[in-house]
Formats: C-alpha cells, structure tokens, sequence
C-alpha cells in the first residue's frame, strides 16, 4: 500500500476551528456537554465518540506544545509558566470529566453493539482507566507533571569549558572520540564533575518523584508504585517476573558479547587497561567520524537516506521541515535528550534533539524519525485514541529504522572503511545497550518496591546493580564517586518512570525486523509499514505478528538474536 506524507490536520465538527485553550471556563463547556449529551442510538454513540476524540486531540496538541517549546528553551520563564499552568490549572479539571465520560462509555448500552474487534484495545484502556481513578490522585499528578519537569531545567544549564570554550555536555561528549588519550581523560572528568555539583538537587527531586509516586499507587489501591505503572501503562502481555528473566538473560547472553566487544577494542587502540574514557575513540591516526556539519546538514542526509529505502520515508521529514517541526542542534539552555512528540490534531509531529556532529546523533535522527514515521502512519485512524500505540511497538519503530537505513548511510559517509566502521558502531551499540537497560529497568524496581529507602541505600543499591552490568573489560577503578550518580544522567527516571524495558523487548523486535529485511526488503518495508499504521488497534502480540514478528523476549530469543548480531559484525571486521 502507497502512503503519503501530505498529512491533513483534521478538520473539527464539534469545536470552532479559531478555538485556542486559554484558560478552563472557555474549555469546560465542550466537556459538560459530553457528559450531559444524551445517547439514545448506535449512531448517537459513535458520534459521541468521535467529538470526544476531537476534543482530546486539541487538548493533548496543546500541551504538548507547551512541552516542545520549555524543552528548547529552558530558560524561558514565560514558557515555563505556560506549562505549568496547564498541568496545575487545567488538567486536573479534565481528569474528573475523563473518568466521567469513560464510565459514561462503558455504562451505555449501546456499547455492547460496537465492534467488538475494532474497539476491544480501546475499551480495555477504558475499564483500566476507570479501576486507576481516584479523585485524590488529581493534585498530586498535577504536581508530578510539574515537578518532574525541573529536571530539563537543571540538566539544561550543565556546561563545562574546554580549549577556552563553553559546551554542554552533549557538545562535549565529541572530545571523547579525540585521539587524544589524556583529552578524553579530562574531559571525561570535567562532564563528571560537573554533574556531581548537581548530585544532590537531583537526589531530592528524585526523593520527592518517588514519594509522590508511591502516594499515587497507595491511592489506588496498590501495594506499590511498579504495580500500579505497570497498571497504568498497559503492560497486559508482560509482568515484572519477565522483566527479571530479561535481566537475567542479560547477564548470561549479552554481557560477554559486551566484553568480547570492548576487549577487542583495547586491543585495537592498544591500551590495557581500557578505561571508560577510551570506549568511543579509534586508533592513532585514524580521525573520529564526523558523519555531518550541522543540523540541516543531518536532516537532509536523513532525508536523502530515508528516500532510498522508501520515499514515504523521506517525504514525512520534509513536511515537518516545512512546518518547522525539527529543533536538532545542542545549544547552552536547551533540555538534554532527544524524543519524537506527536501532535494528534495536527498530524506530523515535532522532533526534538541535541545534535554535536558525533556518530551517535546519526542514530538519535534515524531512531526519532522512525518514530515520526509511525506519528504519520497513525494518524489516519479514526480516533485518538486508536493512536495511543503500545511503547514496545513504538520503539520497534524506532530501532528497527536504525537497523534499516544502516544500508543507505553512504549518505553520511563518502569514504567505504567509514562506512564500515558506522555500521560496526550501530551493531555493537546494538548489543552494549542491552545491559544498560536491564541496569536503569531493575533499579526502578528496587526503587519502588522500596519507597522509603535513604539516599544512601540508593546510592549502594544502584552501585551492586551497575556492577553486575557492567563490562569486566573497562578499568573503572578511582571512579566511584562518578558512578555512584551515573544514574542521574537517565532522564526517564525522573521524567517517564518505568518508560525503560521498552527498548529491550523493542531491541529485539528491531533485530527481528532487520532480519527479514536482510531476506527481501520490500517485505519487511511492508510488514513494517502495515503494523505501524494500526496503532493501538491491536494487542501488542497482534502487532507483532503483523510485522511478521513473534512477542518473545526469553532467553533463547535473546541468544538466538544476539548471535545474529554478532555474526553480522564479525563480517564487518
């Protein structure tokens, strides 16, 4: 099937087209009228669905909107404030008439003659919503909304000097890769230290998120925080058993392969011990990559990239450039990270990141693009809620476009044994990802089944679990100060808490989908496309196996994966 990227807003037949939010009286009365509109028929229903489908969709582009623009610009008081006031004076007063409106949906008896099929997804995360509610969890969300924000904000104003110039740390990180042993060491020490001046505002933050989170699950009747996240965010097809045998697996299949990896690294550089300021640079002589100039310079290599495996691709990034959809380059006030925000009205969505010209940015760009391919994909679907796709699909987007466009990456690299060694980069970034996510995904574990912890048992906690993942073949001796709040650096923790495994159990899924597309790519570009553009229409094991996939992260799927991973790279050798 042809897709196309010219992406039409969708047009409003329940609220005027000049309407903007401003403020709660002018927004209540669409919501009282939803929950007063009588339901008397099938038609009645499925209209009434659809207004509240529009009705969302202008809410959620509005404060996303409100996120995009504090998030490149965290020193904006006025956008701050703007976002704030939506979390604090808006939102909680749609919560109620949400759970009003759900049970308003499940209550009629109309309901039972939907399509059972088409709306199981959607009527699933209905019952949920309504088991989660509870009226006194609205102000402490509203304040989570708020709180968990300032952790941009103090992330956002982290620089250091170097050579006489002042980087933030994702600019920095390119000293890494300098040839230069002792430059990588202090810069390696200057981004250290540099987050240690913040350690402890950071751990309070974090003390109040937990506190706060554990009140929430509490509320509702759960035993702790994980429990009720897991309720929360729909994880019908996976418990926190797997999640541990994931860990597991981690340990016993994957981090070996991370060894073997980083020994024949030191080997290549020449150096033994390899410490961790040695795991991003090359051998003397031989120049880091520098696969782009700038960020224009990234989107239209991403551009022309994406073209060559469908022009569908390549088409979506367009538009959003067209729109000015695309915020790329790392500057000083800027929230670190990168991500992908759909807009459900408009249709293309915004990406936002921190582009430095390194390697890794390379991934970021493809990774959030196929992000906004799904965004594009999905948009079509008759309610908003039927794009409220599972995470784990989500990133199965994401990654597996890194896996795919890997064939096209002479766009960014001219010369062949460049090319070769992006591509050695991406796979063993493939496979040294893994026991991160098993470290970050099990300290939140241990930290919400144990919600009154100090910050001391935190920091010896989250030590024992960083050392059981960590590579045998770097030398972190003298660093545990630095460790010991590696942490830190993870903005899910603070920000989407629990939002970490996905990328494990996606990873996977990603490899899956490269296999098929090593065997016939047009198949795979198909599989591809047709499950992405379900959205949440279907289970998660039903989208998986739309995109030929089977939903299986065990630990046999997990060796049989990673030793395709590592034949591959063995070819690259």
């Amino acid at each position: 099937m042809k897709y196309s990227a010219d992406i039409k807003k969708i047009e409003r037949h329940f609220l005027p087209e000049d309407f903007h939010i401003t403020d709660w009286a002018t927004l209540e009365p669409f919501f009282k009228e939803l929950s007063e509109r009588p339901l008397d028929s099938p038609k009645a229903l499925e209209k009434w669905m659809k207004d509240i489908s529009e009705l969302e969709a202008i809410v959620s582009e509005d404060a996303c909107w409100r996120q995009v623009r504090m998030t490149c610009d965290t020193e904006n008081k006025t956008l701050e404030e703007a976002f704030n006031y939506f979390y604090m004076e808006i939102q909680p007063k749609i919560q109620p008439y949400g759970d009003l409106l759900n049970r308003k949906l499940v209550n009629c008896p109309y309901t039972n003659e939907l399509d059972q099929k088409k709306y199981f997804t959607y009527l699933r995360t209905v019952k949920k919503s309504i088991e989660l509610f509870r009226e006194e969890n609205i102000p402490i969300q509203a304040e989570l909304s708020v709180l968990q924000q300032h952790y941009g904000s103090i992330a956002g104003k982290m620089t250091i000097e170097q050579d006489g110039k002042e980087y933030t740390l994702q600019q920095a990180a390119k000293f890494l890769e300098n040839p230069d042993r002792n430059i990588r060491e202090q810069v390696y020490r200057k981004i250290n230290e540099r987050r240690l001046q913040d350690k402890q505002p950071l751990h309070d933050l974090f003390g109040q998120l937990v506190q706060k989170r554990h009140q929430l699950a509490l509320n509702a009747g759960f035993a702790n925080y994980r429990d009720y996240k897991f309720a929360e965010m729909g994880r019908f097809d996976y418990t926190p058993a797997d999640c541990f045998q994931f860990h597991k697996s981690v340990a016993e299949h994957v981090v070996p392969l991370v060894n073997e990896i980083y020994t024949t690294h030191g080997k290549k550089l020449g150096i033994s011990p390899l410490r961790p300021w040695d795991t991003e640079a090359e051998p003397a002589g031989i120049e880091p990559l520098r696969p782009f100039k700038d960020g224009d310079d990234l989107l239209q290599k991403t551009i022309a990239c994406f073209n060559k495996l469908d022009p569908f691709f390549g088409d979506c990034l367009v538009k959003m450039n067209e729109l000015k959809h695309l915020d790329l380059d790392s500057r000083k006030g800027k929230a670190p990270g990168g991500y992908n925000m759909p807009l459900s009205e408009s249709g293309a969505p915004f990406i936002f990141m921190n582009a430095a010209g390194q390697m890794s940015d390379v991934t970021t760009m493809v990774h959030e693009g196929g992000h906004a391919v799904h965004s594009f994909l999905s948009h079509a679907l008759e309610l908003s809620a039927f794009k409220e796709y599972p995470t784990e699909m989500a990133e199965v987007a994401s990654m597996a476009m890194e896996l795919f466009s890997m064939d096209h990456w002479e766009m960014f690299f001219d010369n062949a044994e460049d090319l070769k060694r992006a591509k050695r980069h991406q796979l063993e970034r493939v496979i040294t990802i893994f026991p991160w996510i098993a470290t970050i995904d099990s300290f939140q574990h241990w930290v919400y089944e144990n919600p009154d912890h100090t910050k001391e048992e935190r920091t010896a906690e989250w030590s024992r679990i960083l050392k059981a993942y960590s590579s045998s073949s770097i030398d972190f001796s003298g660093l545990d100060e630095f460790r010991e709040i590696s942490w830190q650096r993870q903005l899910h923790l603070f920000e989407v808490p629990f939002y970490y495994i996905e990328y494990g159990i996606a990873q996977l899924g990603a490899i899956g989908m490269w296999k098929q597309y090593k065997e016939n790519p047009t198949a795979a570009i198909e599989n591809y496309t047709n499950a992405l553009s379900k959205g949440g229409t279907l289970t998660l094991p039903e989208l998986y196996k739309t995109a030929g996939l089977s939903f299986d992260f065990s630990s046999g799927k997990i060796k049989e994966l990673m030793d395709l991973v590592r034949s591959e790279l063995q070819k690259l050798s």
